[in-house]
């Protein structure tokens, strides 16, 4: 599947809105490939692992793991994360990096998010 189709999907599963922001995709914000696992983390290029995002949260986030960003987020007047994907995302990405094999030092990664994430705030 190509990045195109893997985008249109990611926006299709957020209601047309960034995961981040919660703002609305439109021609002025248009929706961007966001890698909840960074590539530079091991992160791979698959339908689990990308979400669409607007080019201000795909630009800010960096690398900064997912557990952390969401964290500022919340802290935004005004944005809306969506918290319950993030997770169940991640949660599948698990999931498919466990059953597919390789991908370790992705999975390193994605543990440590999912126990951030899964702490009593």
């Amino acid at each position: 599947m190509d990045r195109a189709a893997r985008l249109s999907i990611a926006v299709d599963r957020q209601d047309g809105r960034c995961l981040w922001c919660g703002r609305s995709f439109g021609r002025l914000i248009p929706p961007t490939t966001e890698h909840l696992v960074p590539r530079l983390k091991g992160g791979p290029s698959t339908v689990t692992n990308e979400a669409a995002a607007c080019p201000r949260c795909n630009a800010d986030r960096g690398h900064t793991g997912p557990a952390a960003w969401l964290d500022r987020c919340r802290r935004h007047d005004g944005w809306a994360p969506d918290e319950h994907l993030v997770t169940r995302l991640l949660e599948e990405l698990a999931a498919e990096l466990a059953s597919g094999g390789g991908h370790r030092r992705a999975r390193q990664y994605l543990a440590g998010q999912l126990r951030r994430l899964r702490r009593p705030s």
